[in-house]
């Protein structure tokens, strides 16, 4: 299982082995489809990995779903401590709360 500071890589791995078994195939086949190594695959499902974009466009298309399929369930809340992303129409309030309280 991945370290408390990746919840996000684990949901997305418990989502990418979800869909895998859906299609009832091996992790060797799909990794085998997606071009990539088994072993690195495999890390990835346990959410020990951290796949880049074009990682996960590849499994996406071995698994012949769209790439938010793959992170369909994590959430801002999900990301590693210290990392506080907050929409746009958010911007100013954030930004003067900042400037108050350093």
């Amino acid at each position: 299982m991945a370290d408390a500071h990746s919840r996000a890589t684990a949901k997305t791995g418990a989502r990418i082995a979800e869909l895998r078994h859906q299609t009832n195939l091996s992790a060797k086949r799909i990794a085998d489809c997606a071009d990539m190594d088994l072993t690195h695959y495999q890390r990835i499902e346990r959410g020990e990995g951290h796949p880049t974009l074009y990682t996960l466009v590849q499994i996406a298309t071995a698994l012949e779903v769209g790439v938010s399929e793959l992170v369909d369930g994590v959430a801002a809340n999900d990301l590693p401590s210290g990392r506080e992303p907050y929409g746009y129409s958010q911007s100013v309030s954030r930004r003067n709360r900042r400037d108050l309280y350093g």
